[in-house]
């Protein structure tokens, strides 16, 4: 009894949905650290970044998809998904929250849009150290074996540590051979952001439709960021806040502004 009392548990969520290659890599990475739940969207919730359902009934599904694995597939989004693992499934918090693996980046201003930091960002506004993995490789048959290794060393280190309540990370890994690969690397947020247009086009029937396109501009030449980090074979691991305040204009404010 004592030994089931101390064992973690470790909420496993994405954006991607529940069949989804890298949910699965991910449950692979951090099952041997504890008992692992999954819940996860029913279909791809990519770029719903914090929505929550509040229209519509949800509709919760237990799945036998992953091998002795306790999993749940949720017709909501992805912060739908950990509210309803909380409240429904396991009556209390985890010990920690993990999201991914994203098929495609999540640097920079991409954490904003992200289903997947979302779903982890949720978790921590409950107190629940959380992180969302996200890989730059696009393609369903993706090979994640150098995510498995980086999601179960910060996984691990995660549950080795006294983090402070709200502890969010955000872990991106770049596409490169084992050989290659340098390391996780603590860096910040990269000044970037895609620079966007509406390609317009027409149905058959004559009516426009547009197409979101744009390309990503870097603005930022530090070598402490995350794109930059990336980009030079590590992985980038950056501690998120969900605190929006600007406190130096805050500052200013007070000290110029006669309200």
């Amino acid at each position: 009894m004592k030994g089931q009392e101390q064992e973690k548990i470790i909420l496993v969520t994405n954006d991607d949905g529940v069949t989804a290659p890298g949910i699965r890599a991910l449950i692979e990475a951090v099952s041997p650290l504890g008992r692992v739940v999954v819940v996860a969207p029913d279909s791809p919730q990519s770029g719903k970044g914090h929505a929550i359902t509040i229209g519509v009934p949800l509709r919760l599904d237990q799945v036998d998809i992953f091998d002795g694995i306790e999993a749940w597939q949720c017709s909501g989004t992805p912060v739908d998904c950990v509210k309803l693992a909380r409240d429904k499934i396991l009556h209390r918090l985890p010990d920690i929250c993990v999201s991914g693996v994203n098929h495609g980046a999540n640097h920079s201003i991409n954490v904003i849009y992200s289903g997947t930091m979302s779903a982890a960002m949720e978790a921590a506004i409950e107190g629940v150290p959380s992180v969302g993995f996200s890989y730059l490789d696009y393609s369903f048959d993706a090979d994640f074996s150098l995510c498995k290794e980086v999601a179960h060393t910060v996984a691990k280190k995660m549950l080795e540590s006294q983090l402070p309540q709200g502890t969010l990370f955000n872990v991106n890994i770049p596409v490169v051979k084992k050989e290659d690969f340098k390391g996780i690397r603590i860096c910040r947020q990269a000044d970037a952001k895609w620079v966007e247009a509406f390609d317009e086009r027409r149905d058959p029937r004559g009516k426009k439709y547009y197409w979101l396109t744009g390309e990503f501009i870097n603005r930022d030449n530090g070598e402490d960021t995350d794109v930059y980090a990336l980009a030079n074979n590590y992985a980038s691991l950056v501690p998120v806040q969900f605190d929006l305040t600007n406190y130096k204009m805050k500052q200013q404010l007070e000290n110029d502004w006669n309200l």
